[in-house]
């Protein structure tokens, strides 16, 4: 019997919509996710609106074992997640003593500006994520999980997470790739995951060298089962006469 925990993520910030700025978050997360046994499931972009920001945020928590919500939690005006996300849990949005220490041993007494306040506040019952770039935290509450959109600052926080979160059964993934369109392999991949309903299968096709090809991608919890079915998919690959090798294909 396997053990699936998914996961969902957030991304906050009208610099995100408008494409003013690349979000670099969103694969590492996930990659720090499968590290840990967690499937990332959803993911969001939203804008900087209170209302929207409590909408998703109580619309994903139900849904998920996990919600990591990245930016809106800085110095500025339009830092408004963390005053949503209490609203969304219904609780008071407080100042914390622990982060107002944490900034003024950062800063230094006069260092603590009325801006550098905003990002003491949390929603009551909260308990903070360690900043270690900037001291700053970030904060959970329940299953949600709320952080910086600042790259570096966001990875460093996850250090902090790796004990609160409980994963399940990894996600295992192998590959093979040919030269030939994926449109010749189009129903094998189908009777492959029909014999095989814990193996997803994905089909990546690749231009290289002035050749079309493909990239077939099987991912499984339970590692017999994507052993058969890449066992099953080369066999169908041969008996079309083609090659397949081991693999992703290098682009």
């Amino acid at each position: 019997m396997t053990k699936t925990v998914t996961a969902s993520m957030i991304i906050i910030g009208d610099e995100i919509l408008s494409g003013r700025t690349k979000d670099a978050n969103l694969t590492h997360l996930s990659l720090w996710l499968n590290r840990m046994g967690v499937q990332l499931r959803e993911v969001r972009v939203i804008p900087d609106v209170g209302p929207v920001i409590q909408d998703t945020v109580n619309d994903l928590r139900v849904c998920y074992d996990y919600v990591f919500t990245t930016g809106g939690i800085g110095p500025t005006h339009d830092d408004i997640t963390g005053e949503n996300i209490a609203k969304a849990f219904g609780v008071p949005y407080v100042q914390s003593e622990q982060a107002f220490a944490l900034l003024q041993n950062h800063y230094g007494g006069e260092g603590v500006s009325d801006a550098r306040l905003r990002m003491t506040m949390i929603p009551k019952g909260a308990s903070l994520i360690k900043n270690p770039v900037s001291a700053a935290p970030g904060f959970q509450i329940e299953n949600v999980f709320v952080m910086a959109g600042i790259p570096i600052v966001m990875q460093s926080m996850l250090l902090d997470l790796e004990m609160r979160i409980f994963g399940g059964d990894k996600m295992l993934s192998k590959a093979i790739h040919v030269f030939e369109g994926e449109s010749y392999f189009a129903g094998m991949l189908e009777e492959v995951e029909k014999e095989f309903p814990q193996v997803s299968l994905g089909s990546y096709p690749f231009f290289r060298n002035k050749r079309y090809g493909a990239s077939f991608v099987l991912r499984s919890q339970v590692e017999s089962d994507l052993d058969q079915a890449l066992e099953m998919l080369k066999l169908k690959i041969g008996v079309m006469g083609k090659e397949c090798f081991d693999g992703e294909a290098e682009l």
